[in-house]
């Protein structure tokens, strides 16, 4: 075998066992070996030999039936997460803003097709499915992720309506003509507004956080729970916060020219 494809055959591995990983989130914390084939598109013996091998290297448990990750996979984001510093930044900034507006406060970058949770800072539940670092939802349905595509080039976008957009509770934007015409807007105001799309009861407001040369580099949204017997629409409820958001992801926006 040449070093050319040894090389085309470790990279495959690679990409295989990290295809393997990616399968589990919360929603599927623990799988079977068909389950974990189903969700990869691996043969179900392909999808056993790197579960095995996964395991061997302490990244996945298993009782016998069903696998499940360990902590040791946070290790694999330690080094970016360590070393990065937009979460770093962009942390103590939340940390202030969710004292301020009394909601939580996240910040997030765009992954393919969602956005990814880089800095969290959490004040209640208010979502049954817990989010942290590393955390992935869809982008159509995130304020973030509609800050984050109004933001990005056309391609990119292409690349992720070309799939459709689906509704995930019923309400708001459920095709990619909408959501097109929806990223204009956000794009000409600076601010995305969802009301309970990505779950009942959870409205959010989200912002860029743009480098020297106007390029996104993150989204920062604040979470808020939708209160029963409130006559309040998403609109009302983002004038309370929307001016401290939009302070906050100014004050990361000079930090980061200020680093450079």
């Amino acid at each position: 075998m040449s070093e050319q494809s040894t090389g085309t055959a470790g990279v495959q591995s690679l990409a295989r066992g990290l295809q393997v990983i990616s399968s589990f989130d919360a929603e599927h914390a623990s799988m079977t070996l068909s389950e974990v084939a189903a969700r990869t598109g691996l043969s179900r013996a392909t999808a056993r030999r790197f579960l095995l091998t996964l395991q061997q290297l302490g990244y996945v448990r298993s009782d016998g039936k069903y696998f499940e990750l360990t902590s040791k996979v946070l290790q694999l984001g330690y080094a970016y997460l360590s070393s990065a510093t937009l979460p770093q930044l962009i942390e103590p900034v939340l940390e202030s803003l969710s004292a301020a507006v009394g909601e939580s406060a996240s910040a997030a970058v765009l992954e393919g097709s969602e956005i990814m949770y880089v800095a969290r800072v959490h004040t209640r539940s208010i979502m049954r499915v817990g989010i942290s670092v590393g955390t992935r939802f869809p982008a159509a349905n995130t304020s973030m992720g509609r800050v984050l595509l109004a933001f990005s080039d056309p391609e990119t976008v292409d690349r992720i309506l070309a799939d459709g957009v689906q509704s995930l509770t019923g309400h708001g934007i459920d095709n990619a003509e909408d959501l097109r015409s929806e990223l204009e807007k956000v794009r000409a105001q600076g601010y995305a507004l969802v009301d309970q799309e990505l779950a009942v009861g959870l409205r959010s407001v989200a912002v860029p956080v743009l480098d020297r040369e106007g390029n996104i580099v993150a989204a920062m949204n604040v979470s808020m729970s939708v209160a029963m017997n409130s006559n309040d629409s998403v609109y009302e409820a983002a004038e309370q916060v929307l001016p401290k958001l939009q302070a906050a992801a100014n004050q990361v926006q000079e930090a980061l020219i200020a680093r450079r």
